[in-house]
């Protein structure tokens, strides 16, 4: 069940998630009242769970899907939330560098877990959504059998990195099991277009249903707390989230 063309009340709390010895500090937003509902899981950037993307989730939730942010950095940096100075960008790059891919997805599996014993979410339903380094972790986690649409922005270091080392995240491309929505800068100096070029290229060889966005924007185009906001591209990139998850209907 969604609610795609007016905003809905919602309701929003903080919430753990175990796994096994963890509590992962969680961000959860939902529409009030009964239904069953499809669910999205948001993946913060190096910021933690901010404002950004508390707000985000909140947005889906007014669209009638249960949204939740887990706290990504919960192993390394428990409560961590910075805003975009340079002294927090330099701070996320330092958690981010610690964190280790197998680590993530467990923390990613347990969120769909948890989502599943809510009276309200739709457990055949998930979808997950993520920005500049939570754009990385979603696409590495449309892996698991339970993600059937990804929306991933601007997510570096897909083509040659993957988070604790090893071989690059773009390697798992064959094992995506639902679909896939890229969208990147073409500005981003940070990923290259040939590396967006080899993600496409790579989603088209095994036939992962995807699209690919490119826009005329820099690197963070859709958060409004960034210099880097580009209201246009914004806009645009919304639409074409909505349009995804309505996919999980």
């Amino acid at each position: 069940m969604t609610n795609t063309a007016t905003n809905t009340a919602i309701r929003t709390a903080r919430v753990k998630i175990p796994n096994g010895d963890l509590q992962i500090d969680a961000y959860l937003a939902e529409p009030q009242g009964e239904g069953n509902f499809n669910a999205v899981i948001v993946v913060q950037e190096i910021f933690g769970v901010n404002i950004h993307i508390r707000e985000v989730t909140e947005r889906l939730a007014k669209k009638g899907y249960v949204a939740i942010a887990p706290a990504i950095f919960q192993r390394i940096a428990p409560g961590f939330e910075a805003g975009y100075k340079s002294e927090d960008i330099q701070l996320g790059r330092k958690y981010k560098e610690q964190t280790k891919a197998d680590e993530i997805l467990s923390d990613i599996q347990a969120t769909i877990a948890y989502l599943k014993t809510l009276p309200n979410v739709n457990g055949d339903r998930i979808g997950s959504i993520g920005f500049c380094f939570g754009g990385h972790i979603v696409y590495l986690a449309a892996t698991l059998s339970d993600i059937k649409a990804t929306a991933s922005f601007y997510g570096g270091g897909i083509a040659n990195s993957t988070p604790g080392g090893g071989v690059p995240t773009i390697t798992h491309t064959p094992d995506i099991k639902g679909t896939v929505y890229a969208f990147f800068g073409t500005q981003d100096a940070g990923i290259p277009q040939e590396q967006t070029e080899q993600i496409e290229a790579e989603l088209e060889k095994h036939q992962i249903p995807h699209q690919v966005f490119r826009y005329e924007a820099d690197h963070g185009f859709f958060c409004n707390h960034r210099g880097s906001y580009n209201p246009e591209a914004a806009a645009d990139a919304w639409i074409k989230v909505k349009e995804l998850f309505q996919q999980l209907q």
